[in-house]
């Protein structure tokens, strides 16, 4: 287990990105078609550039050692409901493979609670594959509470 100094989260940077394609490119079960072919790293950079400009979404890596372990990325959202509150919605939380277990993702998951509260959001929310049993528990475990039923549908 990693100690919480140990764990550098940052705003993601542009040279970061190869790194960031590699860890969701490894992710089998995420079913999302990431991949290192350098062709296809354009697309990358494109969605890279609208998450930068964009105020109301953030994306993190978790450095350790000098090296990229993990990534999340945050979105705010204003709505009508709740008398016009903003929530933080967490999304694309990975931690590297052969550093899981060590702390990271909490540390993650801890410093966008954290980055909400001290925005004055209502609440912090975040959708798991539900194929992702073990990362349901540790969620729960952070706090989170099953509480919507989600749907998807391709468009492509």
């Amino acid at each position: 287990m990693l100690e919480s100094s140990e764990i550098l989260i940052r705003q993601a940077r542009k040279d970061d990105l190869p790194a960031l394609v590699a860890l969701f490119a490894a992710d089998a079960l995420g079913g999302h078609g990431d991949t290192t072919d350098p062709e296809a790293f354009p697309d990358y950079a494109r969605a890279f550039a609208v998450i930068e400009a964009s105020p109301d979404q953030t994306l993190y890596i978790a450095e350790c050692g000098g090296e990229v372990v993990g990534t999340f990325q945050t979105m705010v959202t204003t709505s009508l409901t709740g008398r016009g509150s903003s929530a933080m919605i967490i999304e694309a939380v990975q931690t590297r493979g052969d550093m899981r277990g060590q702390g990271i993702g909490a540390a993650m998951i801890e410093f966008a609670i954290a980055e909400a509260k001290g925005r004055g959001m209502r609440r912090v929310a975040l959708t798991s594959n539900a194929l992702r049993k073990d990362a349901h528990r540790f969620y729960e475990r952070l706090g989170f509470k099953p509480s919507h039923l989600g749907f998807k549908m391709a468009l492509k």
